[in-house]
């Protein structure tokens, strides 16, 4: 075929790739009708997942917004299909801070040619898209933070929650997931509505899979009195359009601290609460998701 405009498919062509960011090779998924990352045809939309998951809860999402943007999906340092570096950095290494993942995301778009983009982060994932944003702001269009807030800090309950998470990553015997009721019965305290079994399974798989020190490390740093003091700032400083997302029955980051977050900065944060969803308001109820995503992207 010859030169010029490229020829789109009709359905999104997925490109994996492997990455090269400090020295550890990231797995990375690019998710687009026209091209593999590089040629700058289409604004791209970056999907940075949460604690203990992995790109692949953000198929379906990408999938749909591949009409109008590249996607880009990568698995963080630690999780999924990226390693850590050899030797293995101690849980309370500062690479596993949110600023570490920032830089790491940072590298990744000069590592694929993308100058700025609008990034979507999840739970976990939009503490270090917000922080990424306060680091890096012109690299960002626009941000979308997906289930994320400011916690007040309460040194017992904190100290409580690092003991039972440490428990919990170190106790995680492979063969759960082979228990044909395990992966809803892990996954009943994240969501409202319910999921299909097999994306249930997909999420207890990636817990599994997880590095142990990433696992552990995280959990100290975006759970922290550091976090519960820097937090407020970093929402207060961004200076892009963003959108804030809760779900009305999110157990892990209740509506209530998204609110906190999106008061820091009424001038630039639009907030949504989703109805009737848990932590995972893009799976659990897409529609409302993709309407709500729309409103804000549109021109």
């Amino acid at each position: 075929m010859g030169s010029g405009t490229p020829v789109e498919s009709a359905e999104p062509i997925t490109t994996v790739l492997s990455v090269p960011v400090g020295g550890v090779p990231h797995y990375v998924e690019w998710v687009s009708r026209s091209r593999v990352p590089g040629g700058g045809e289409r604004p791209v939309m970056v999907f940075v997942h949460g604690w203990g998951g992995s790109a692949r809860y953000w198929r379906t999402t990408a999938a749909w917004l591949s009409d109008r943007f590249d996607c880009l999906l990568y698995d963080l340092r630690g999780f999924g299909r990226s390693p850590l570096p050899d030797p293995v950095p101690e849980p309370r290494s500062p690479v596993f801070s949110m600023e570490a993942y920032g830089a790491d995301l940072r590298s990744l778009l000069d590592a694929l040619g993308v100058e700025r983009a609008i990034v979507n982060g999840h739970s976990m994932g939009a503490s270090i898209a917000a922080v990424f944003a306060a680091q890096y702001p012109e690299r960002l269009e626009r941000l979308i933070l997906t289930c994320s807030g400011i916690f007040e800090y309460d040194r017992l309950a904190f100290e409580t929650f690092y003991l039972f998470g440490s428990y919990v990553v170190k106790v995680r015997p492979k063969w759960m997931a082979a228990i044909p009721f395990a992966p809803k019965l892990f996954m009943g305290r994240f969501l409202h509505r319910p999921l299909p079994n097999a994306d249930c399974l997909a999420f207890l798989e990636d817990f599994l899979a997880a590095d142990y020190g990433a696992a552990l490390g995280t959990i100290y740093t975006s759970v922290s009195l550091e976090a519960v003091k820097t937090m407020p700032g970093v929402f207060a400083g961004l200076r892009m359009p963003t959108l804030l997302l809760s779900g009305q029955y999110d157990q892990i980051i209740p509506a209530e601290l998204g609110r906190r977050a999106a008061v820091c900065n009424g001038d630039r944060v639009s907030y949504r609460v989703l109805p009737a969803t848990g932590h995972f308001p893009m799976l659990e109820d897409p529609a409302t998701y993709r309407a709500t995503v729309n409103a804000f992207l549109a021109p």
